[in-house]
């Protein structure tokens, strides 16, 4: 476990006004939970949760101030939601975020992704009292050749698959719209990348501790695709606490990078299949898993972050290992499956990840 890296500052979201995209996604609710606790007036926009459960319809709708159901290329809803919301602090997390997905519907991914950003942007143009927006991104945004060396800030940018792809030309755009409208009016854009988020009250299709959750729930087989493959996994609060961070700076320092990635400590990469059984057995059951030999759509084997430049822009660094953030998620869903209240659980382990020094 690591042990340092800067707090979120409650003096500043204390009454802040927030426009949150994605605020029903697994994320989303996480988010929308930290701000309410730091006393922000959240204002949400997204669609419906899709999933049953779902951690947005658990949590309750006290979250946020106001909240529209729509798609984020909407924009008359875009147009109400800000008029509603007059946000000083924008956190875009609304996404497609699957990649299989992405294959069977990249139309639909590229919509979401890629314009639905515009839409957003472009609808905040001229906004008064915005002080920056944070367009959250992804890992995969890089173009990766499977080298196994950790991405930096200023690697290029590519995509095989459509949803990697949407999300660079998301970055692109962001900073085009920054550059083009937003920094001469003075609200500071910036982009972070974090992937592989793990944490309780996922129930997304085709993630892996969801798969093992539901694989536990129905007594079937667990089937990895592949089971070799290393991510960057990190708890949900890592790249959470990060977005505050440095959406509070990008509000206060000009100087502030336009991009960052926010990842675990490199060089201590868990596979697919390391993960599956810690989360296996830290649930009370034999790790068990079978790979699955179908046609799959191709998956980057190796992937990475150097999440350095977040260490000396905002004093971020990760509090939680990979074990330690397999085993808080694997005691979210343990003690959930066993009755536990779902936004005490969210609570209690926020509490215990701000007394982390």
């Amino acid at each position: 476990m690591v042990t340092n890296g800067g707090g979120v500052d409650r003096a500043f979201w204390n009454g802040r006004r927030v426009l949150l995209t994605g605020h029903t996604g697994f994320k989303g609710t996480w988010a929308a939970l930290w701000l309410k606790r730091l006393g922000a007036e959240v204002h949400g926009f997204a669609l419906a949760p899709e999933t049953d459960p779902a951690l947005w319809t658990l949590l309750g709708s006290d979250l946020v101030a106001s909240e529209t159901i729509a798609d984020i290329t909407d924009r008359a809803a875009l147009a109400k939601a800000i008029d509603t919301a007059r946000p000083e602090i924008v956190l875009h997390l609304a996404a497609q975020a699957l990649v299989r997905r992405s294959y069977a519907d990249p139309l639909a991914t590229i919509s979401c992704n890629t314009m639905g950003t515009v839409c957003l942007l472009d609808s905040l143009r001229g906004v008064a009292g915005l002080q920056a927006i944070l367009v959250v991104t992804t890992d995969k945004v890089y173009a990766n050749n499977d080298s196994g060396r950790d991405f930096v800030e200023d690697d290029p940018l590519g995509g095989h698959d459509p949803y990697s792809a949407s999300k660079a030309a998301a970055e692109l755009l962001t900073r085009s719209y920054a550059t083009s409208y937003f920094d001469k009016a003075g609200v500071a854009v910036g982009t972070a990348r974090a992937g592989n988020v793990i944490g309780g009250g996922d129930w997304s299709a085709d993630r892996l501790i969801p798969d093992v959750w539901r694989a536990m729930q129905t007594g079937l087989p667990l089937s990895l695709r592949f089971p070799d493959a290393t991510r960057p996994w990190q708890h949900v609060l890592e790249p959470i606490r990060g977005y505050l961070l440095y959406a509070q700076a990008l509000a206060e320092d000009a100087m502030t990078p336009r991009a960052l990635n926010f990842g675990p400590v490199p060089g201590t990469p868990m596979t697919v299949a390391e993960v599956a059984d810690t989360v296996t057995a830290a649930m009370g059951a034999d790790p068990a898993w079978q790979r699955d030999n179908g046609e799959h759509p191709p998956e980057m084997k190796l992937l990475s972050l150097d999440p350095a430049l977040a260490g000396q822009a905002l004093d971020w660094r990760p509090r939680l290992n990979d074990a330690a953030s397999v085993a808080w998620t694997a005691r979210w869903y343990s003690d959930f499956a066993a009755g536990s209240n779902a936004r005490a659980l969210c609570d209690a382990q926020i509490d215990q990840y701000e007394a982390i020094p």
